[in-house]
């Protein structure tokens, strides 16, 4: 019997807009042709169904996740093209004044495997001007999530969580061999950082890294870097968009993971160390969990 688990991974590229239809059309639209090149598995952006930053409107939007449209459609289109559909995050309402940016993997059979809130929220002041506080509007969220799939464990994260490199080094000593980072960054914060963040993601613990991305001028005028990316465990790049929305496609090894990790067996070497407080002098130590 073949021992072969490689797959087809597909990233969606959107250009989310202000309400939840046009973009379901969009996202279903992309999503049937990454199926037709043969995905397996297919991962859309942050904030499918709707880019809102005006809190009234933001608001007036919003579903429960038992009410949530788009979040119906996406698993019956799941059942209907039997593969794994991963919506990056869906925006839905959590309680009267606050929402949640939710990621929902959904398997071959419509029914949800695993679903995750961003931990990690996105408040800033950009040197251009630009600001975000989305603690204003969403909860954060307070569990790790990975599920099991045919090929292997994946772990599921959102955008900002890529700058905390502590959420993917326990993804992976938990097993992932996939890390998901479906994102709307700035094309700003893009230019910057995010090849980088994302193949040191990728690099330090041996995964493969999936990032499907927001592009483009958006209705509410803000500008997303796009770019999505299908990292191999060693670094190099296998699939990447542009500026506008598309599918991009990779072929998957996951026995590639093996190899890296054994290469480079870093997950094995964590060592506890000491912090030296230097008002107290080096004979006070704090001892935290090295994972470099």
């Amino acid at each position: 019997m073949s021992t072969d688990l490689s797959f087809t991974a597909a990233m969606v590229q959107m250009r989310t807009g202000l309400l939840p239809g046009p973009s379901l059309e969009q996202g279903t639209r992309l999503i049937r042709e990454a199926a037709s090149r043969g995905a397996d598995y297919v991962l859309t952006p942050e904030v499918s169904n709707m880019m809102q930053t005006n809190r009234k409107a933001l608001f007036e939007q919003l579903a429960p996740e038992p009410d949530d449209l788009s979040l119906k459609a996406y698993r019956a289109l799941a059942a209907e093209l039997k593969i794994h559909l991963h919506i990056g995050s869906l925006a839905l309402r959590a309680s009267p004044e606050r929402a949640v940016n939710r990621s929902f993997l959904i398997g071959p059979d419509g029914g949800v495997i695993a679903s995750y809130d961003k931990i990690h929220m996105f408040d800033i002041d950009l040197p251009d001007g630009e600001s975000y506080r989305e603690s204003a509007n969403y909860q954060p969220g307070e569990t790790a999530v990975i599920a099991d799939l045919p090929w292997g464990r994946m772990g599921l994260t959102i955008c900002y969580d890529v700058r905390f490199p502590a959420l993917y080094r326990a993804l992976a000593e938990s097993g992932a061999s996939f890390l998901t980072v479906p994102s709307a960054f700035t094309r700003k914060t893009g230019e910057a950082h995010w090849h980088t963040l994302l193949r040191a993601r990728a690099i330090e613990n041996g995964c493969f890294v999936f990032a499907a991305a927001q592009a483009g001028l958006h209705e509410n005028k803000r500008e997303t870097y796009g770019h999505s990316l299908i990292i191999a465990p060693w670094g190099e790049i296998l699939a990447e968009g542009g500026v506008e929305p598309g599918v991009f496609v990779a072929r998957i090894d996951p026995s590639k993971v093996e190899a890296a990790r054994k290469a480079v067996p870093s997950l094995q070497h964590g060592r506890r160390f000491g912090i030296a407080d230097p008002k107290a002098g080096p004979e006070y130590l704090h001892l935290v969990r090295g994972s470099a």
